[in-house]
């Protein structure tokens, strides 16, 4: 029926949020006055004949995360289309914040009201954007006596009743767990400070990058994907034409990626799916880009759907999260935000999938390797 409200999502789906789309004095220091996000994002350029750059938004512009009309806009956005909350980068080195003021505000004034978790981004901050211990700006040089400290300035958050939670613990993603010189040792702190303060326990992930395996053994409670982490599929460089001289980057196909992604069994233990619209950082690393070509709203969503199909088959209603990667990571081409090529299409593509919505009025087909051939056959 015309004007019908959408049916409620199966899962919660909650998307990866960046906070660098303001100046900060760090980023004046080490960039240039006034640098956020947005300096690469606008000078990017194409690499090969169809290259899609630069990536520039749509809707919401240019914006500043300090303008509280912003934040509340893409909340409105996120919520209209189905999604749950965003988790957040917690960027914390030794005690010194960065980029805090748009999480801080949005703590302190309840506003938007909308669900949201944090992820420690606990890796060094250097000038090649990659976490590489190379020209390093602010490194991280974790010792055990910040163990406590951390979580106690995570506590304000960890309180908040917007704050998502698992089985009623907060969910706490840490990004790089194998940085810390003693995971056990540390999360053991991190739940006792939580249980001293009646914050109760946690719900501690590790994302699945660099330096993860059973999550039980560094005593943490479940592993978050985080493509494109994680990836096996060839290059395919010598099917592009190139038009930069100085290209030294990596091309793959996204449709592959997604299909090997989909033939990948689960381990044993539990992990959280993570799926992601694009990804291509020429934004950032010009001439040394990782590229994924064909990443259109329709593969995107035989992604979702089969990920969301997948997690309501073997997930109790409580552990239902599927991540997304990312809400705004523009200056990596992987965001949900309105776009100026496909507008609204990744948003709309996102709600059909997770509320399992018909498809041209047809019910969803789950994948298998006949879908993908017809996918790759039609693009």
């Amino acid at each position: 029926m015309s004007g019908a409200r959408p049916a409620e999502p199966l899962v919660r789906a909650i998307a990866f949020h960046l906070s660098q789309f303001h100046p900060i004095p760090e980023n004046d220091r080490w960039w240039g006055t006034g640098f956020t996000e947005w300096t690469n994002v606008t000078r990017a350029a194409p690499n090969f004949i169809g290259h899609y750059q630069p990536h520039l938004p749509a809707d919401l512009g240019f914006y500043d995360l300090r303008l509280p009309e912003i934040r509340e806009q893409q909340a409105s956005l996120a919520r209209r289309y189905g999604l749950h909350g965003f988790c957040y980068y917690f960027y914390w080195f030794a005690g010194k914040r960065l980029l805090e003021r748009p999480i801080e505000e949005m703590r302190e004034t309840g506003r938007p009201n909308f669900p949201y978790c944090l992820c420690w981004a606990n890796e060094n901050w250097t000038r090649r954007w990659d976490g590489a211990d190379r020209e390093i700006l602010i490194a991280q040089n974790p010792s055990r006596a910040d163990d406590e400290r951390l979580i106690r300035d995570l506590l304000p958050h960890l309180r908040d009743p917007r704050y998502i939670r698992v089985d009623g613990k907060p969910i706490f993603i840490v990004y790089r767990v194998g940085h810390l010189p003693d995971p056990r040792a540390t999360v053991d702190i991190w739940r006792e400070v939580c249980a001293r303060e009646g914050v109760g326990d946690l719900h501690i992930c590790a994302a699945n990058t660099y330096d993860t395996g059973d999550p039980a053994s560094h005593g943490l409670d479940a592993i978050v994907e985080f493509p494109p982490h994680g990836m096996r599929i060839p290059m395919i460089n010598n099917q592009v034409e190139v038009t930069n001289p100085e290209f030294r980057g990596q091309i793959f196909d996204y449709r592959q990626f997604v299909v090997d992604a989909l033939a990948r069994p689960l381990p044993e233990y539990p992990v959280y799916s993570t799926v992601m619209p694009g990804w291509d950082n020429t934004a950032r690393r010009p001439d040394q880009p990782l590229t994924f070509i064909n990443s259109t709203p329709e593969m995107y969503e035989l992604w979702l759907r089969e990920t969301v199909a997948r997690t309501v088959e073997r997930e109790p209603p409580e552990r239902r999260l599927v991540f997304i990667n990312a809400w705004n990571e523009w200056a990596e081409a992987a965001h949900l935000e309105p776009d100026r090529r496909y507008g609204h299409q990744f948003l709309r593509a996102t709600q059909r999938a997770i509320t399992g919505a018909p498809v041209g009025g047809k019910p969803f087909a789950r994948f298998s390797g006949r879908t993908a051939a017809k996918g790759f056959a039609a693009a």
